[in-house]
């Protein structure tokens, strides 16, 4: 074990302290918690300077047997069972796997930077009741999981929170929550459990994304769907060097949808909000509202370049990955992001491309797929999660052994889902 880290009071009862500091200096003396009261703990990060993916009970956990419960014998059926079983741990869910690579990450980061409060800071987002978080809590510390922020709402959905959370991403096993929190813009995602189990790496973060309507906006998919690939290829080639919202107001013209005033996106997306503004969905805010100083907007209020939902959490990955290359650690850096699309590469992968460097951001890896099955590539890259906006593919991944993610946002979301089964409430 190294040492005393710098700065940091030694006991964790002191205001303010957490066991966060705990995971590099106790997992390299092969201890996990349990350590003498002499050992120096870190600060727990503020919210706004870490990276805070909130994650629902039945995300991180398997929780099938309760929800049987629940569907059967009712909440008090449910809360019993509960309170009887506390100290029985659950087992893992889909989001563990990524939870554990999350803090390797941090392992990593405290070792070069001890003082740095820009790590991953996991809350525990539930509304289970209160009680039932005793068996949640003996089960973070059965896994040794360094999670220290819980949210609880007894019953009530905790999208109304995640803001106040200083939320990231969201991971919920339940979608019409999912659906809330896109539509309060926050990164957000449905978590699926793969078919059969995958190795994944327990020391490399390993995160997959589509590119439209989860890195970038929907636009390209609405011309494909209303006029075809044809005219979309012909105008991805014409207009490569311009970012891909550009793309969509050049064809919205060339159809004579747009008079070149005003925003476009209005008359094909439904109208707009109380500000005069199409209200679409994004992160940071709806429509052609400012979303921070990565957008890029007409003088009109009608943005140039729009967003994706995940598009944020990608730029928060970047951040953390600068943080090892400069210290010489681009081969050995702990975290590794792959662009997976159905995009072809030869008739519109550079403007995909593209447009990531004109947000200052970019993928390792770049895979254009011109249509064939992501799973199969996914089963090599065998990534901790991967998002999609399409059901298709997220299936395909499931099958495949990855543990998919469903980004429900964009104009494919139009066409109707298979319903889901009932969800219980407080079991989330």
């Amino acid at each position: 074990m190294r040492g005393q880290l710098p700065g940091q009071c030694s006991h964790p009862k002191e205001a303010g302290l957490s066991w966060w500091g705990l995971a590099a200096a106790s997992k390299q003396g092969g201890r996990q918690r349990g350590l003498p009261p002499s050992l120096t703990l870190c600060t727990q990060p503020k919210p706004e300077n870490a990276i805070t993916i909130a994650v629902s009970s039945r995300a991180l956990f398997r929780m099938e047997e309760e929800q049987k419960i629940y569907n059967e014998q009712g909440v008090e059926a449910y809360v019993k069972y509960q309170l009887d079983h506390e100290n029985e741990p659950f087992l893992p869910g889909a989001a563990f796997p990524f939870v554990k690579a999350l803090e390797a990450v941090n392992t990593q980061l405290r070792e070069l930077y001890p003082d740095s409060e820009e790590l991953f800071d996991i809350v525990l987002m539930t509304n289970n009741h209160a009680q039932v978080g005793v068996r949640l809590i003996n089960s973070i510390n059965h896994y040794d999981l360094f999670i220290e922020r819980f949210c609880m709402t007894g019953g009530n959905s905790p999208i109304c929170y995640l803001k106040a959370y200083h939320t990231n991403l969201y991971l919920s096993s339940d979608a019409e929550k999912v659906s809330g929190a896109i539509e309060e813009g926050i990164a957000a995602a449905t978590i699926f459990s793969p078919s059969k189990d995958l190795e994944v790496s327990e020391n490399q973060l390993r995160v997959a994304f589509d590119g439209d309507a989860v890195l970038f906006s929907d636009e390209s998919e609405q011309i494909v769907k209303a006029h075809g690939l044809d005219m979309f290829f012909e105008h991805e080639k014409a207009h490569e060097n311009k970012p891909l919202a550009q793309v969509a107001l050049g064809v919205l013209a060339r159809l004579g949808l747009w008079d070149g005033s005003g925003c476009p996106l209005v008359p094909l997306l439904g109208g707009c909000g109380d500000k005069g503004l199409a209200s679409v969905p994004g992160p940071g805010g709806t429509g052609c509202q400012e979303q921070g100083s990565a957008q890029r907007s007409r003088s009109d209020g009608c943005p140039l370049l729009r967003q994706g939902p995940l598009k944020g959490f990608l730029e928060a990955l970047g951040k953390l990955q600068k943080k090892f290359y400069s210290k010489g650690l681009r081969m050995e850096c702990p975290i590794r992001t792959y662009l997976v699309t159905a995009r072809s590469a030869a008739s519109s992968g550079a403007r995909a491309l593209k447009t990531l460097r004109s947000w200052g951001l970019e993928t390792d890896e770049a895979l254009f797929l011109a249509g064939a099955p992501k799973g199969p590539l996914l089963k090599k890259i065998r990534p901790h999660i991967f998002f999609d906006d399409q059901m298709f593919h997220v299936e395909g991944a499931k099958e495949m052994g990855t543990v998919a993610a469903h980004v429900p946002y964009g104009v494919a979301q139009k066409h109707k889902r298979p319903a889901q089964e009932k969800q219980p409430q407080n079991s989330k």
